[in-house]
């Protein structure tokens, strides 16, 4: 890369003043500091885009306000610029598919979601849908509420640097194409049926790669380019006494334990044989299709324990050990390359205040899987009824709500190289990741028919997302992060990039 002139870079976009460089020379060239001064003029106007949105409570799971968050993303897409925005039905929620046609050589696919997940109000400090501005220790003055960073935060921060590029007076330096569901947080059970839409599906095919906008910087200042995520299924598990044919059909006094059978028992045995005595899946052949990491991402993962901080790691989320007993290098390769049975909910007889002697007939547990390559979504499913069976409990029922397979982009693909090179060109040194912990329904994209490379990419900071007190940084205290104006500022750099 070429040496950049830094008296060209643009201003404020990371903390107190570090500047960021707006990519490889031919991108100091363009003279983007017309663009950032327009962010920085923009900015209450910014922040106030992101509040209003998080004010709009759109939760799949619960049935709640899809309609009304079709239509307000549809007008965010609008607004941003986008000549043609539409509704898009599928066998589930809408999604909605937009595309803005700058005359450019090159057209962008980008990935929003517009669902959050669910909450309970008392678990948090400050209301979950008021978007408050609140001091987050050692971070700075964040914005608070759910779908905060996951994901409104960073998408409505890359629809701010459209506004500042258009504001500025600039043509678009790509053209975009916008994919956006309303059903992720429940496993994006219906999302092929808009990708895959003969529209959504043409347009998308003149891509040059997926965008998905996110807020990449840790506490720390450092960015992961992740190449991948884990798919992920959803369901539940029901025992009851109807299926079973044996313990009540209704709830009934505790005292018939003593000659009925507890479907709740019958659940939780069932359950215990789901994972190991070290919390690994034992369902049979669940280990047959995993692909072993390469070379290349046993590397990653030893340069990622030497740079990223364990301490931090586990601050963070609370904890004091990791499972097996692990050491960092191993946690890290577990989170990567480790499928999972979780659990995440236990719903069965009574959970109010008090006692209330009763023998439940019916008990639900809520699992989430993880996959790696080369699972699928549906040979794990199988693999889990067929194990169920053969254990003896074929009579619980599998509830598949949503899921789908793990994604992959190669490390070497252009839309990575060039992302890459933005964060160098700002003095960031990424650490590559094989794969996220965590899942996005980018198999739509990466794996047939599209072929797409598909990869995350944004400055900015904020944590707990599906967890209380979800946060989106504003007003950096710590000079490491970028704030709402450096988040907006790198995606205008990366947009000039990828042009």
């Amino acid at each position: 890369m070429e040496q950049i002139d830094r008296r060209r870079f643009v201003q404020g976009t990371l903390g107190t003043g570090m500047l960021l460089a707006a990519a490889p020379a031919a991108l100091a060239a363009a003279r983007l500091d017309d663009i950032h001064a327009q962010i920085a003029k923009d900015h209450d106007a910014s922040l106030a885009r992101l509040q209003d949105w998080i004010r709009q409570i759109t939760i799949a799971a619960e049935n709640r306000g899809i309609e009304d968050g079709c239509r307000y993303m549809m007008q965010l897409a609008s607004e941003a610029g986008f000549q043609h925005v539409e509704r898009v039905p599928t066998r589930g929620h809408p999604s909605v598919f937009a595309t803005l046609d700058a005359g450019a050589k090159r057209t962008l696919g980008v990935y929003f979601m517009y669902d959050v997940k669910q909450v309970d109000p008392a678990e948090w400090s400050s209301p979950p849908w008021e978007a408050r501005l609140v001091d987050v220790p050692g971070a700075g003055k964040a914005v608070m509420g759910r779908g905060a960073v996951n994901q409104k935060g960073p998408q409505a921060s890359f629809l701010s640097a459209l506004h500042a590029i258009r504001g500025a007076g600039r043509k678009l330096p790509v053209n975009l194409v916008l994919i956006a569901e309303s059903e992720e947080e429940i496993g994006s059970p219906h999302f092929a049926d808009a990708v895959l839409a003969p529209q959504v599906k043409a347009a998308l095919g003149r891509c040059v790669g997926i965008f998905m906008p996110e807020a990449a910087q840790a506490l720390d200042g450092s960015v992961l380019v992740s190449l991948g995520a884990k798919g992920v299924i959803e369901l539940e598990l029901v025992a009851s006494g109807e299926k079973w044919g044996r313990g009540p059909s209704q709830d009934v006094h505790s005292s018939n334990r003593a000659r009925l059978d507890s479907p709740a028992f019958h659940l939780v045995q069932a359950l215990n044989t789901l994972v190991d005595d070290k919390g690994d899946p034992a369902i049979d052949g669940w280990w047959d299709d995993v692909r072993p990491l390469s070379a290349a991402e046993e590397r990653m993962l030893d340069v990622a324990a030497t740079r990223m901080s364990e301490a931090s790691a586990k601050q963070s989320m609370g904890v004091t050990h990791w499972a097996r007993d692990a050491d960092w290098r191993q946690a890290l390769e577990d989170l990567a390359a480790r499928p999972t049975v979780n659990i995440e909910g236990l719903v069965g007889g009574y959970t109010g205040e008090g006692g209330k002697t009763v023998l439940p007939h019916r008990a639900v547990a809520k699992l989430d899987l993880r996959l790696v390559p080369d699972m699928t979504r549906d040979g794990a499913v199988a693999k889990l009824k067929a194990y169920l069976a053969k254990r003896g409990y074929g009579d619980i029922e599998v509830n598949v709500s949503g899921g789908y397979d793990p994604t992959t982009t190669p490390a070497d693909a252009a839309l990575i190289r060039t992302m890459v090179r933005v964060y160098e060109a700002g003095g960031i040194d990424p650490i590559f990741w094989p794969r996220r912990g965590g899942s996005w329904p980018g198999y739509v994209f990466t794996g047939e028919p599209l072929k797409l490379p598909a990869a995350h990419f944004g400055l900015g900071h904020g944590q707990r997302a599906h967890a209380p007190d979800e946060y989106y940084l504003i007003e950096p205290s710590n000079p490491k992060l970028a704030g709402l104006d450096g988040a907006i500022g790198s995606f205008v750099n990366c947009l000039y990039a990828l042009a």
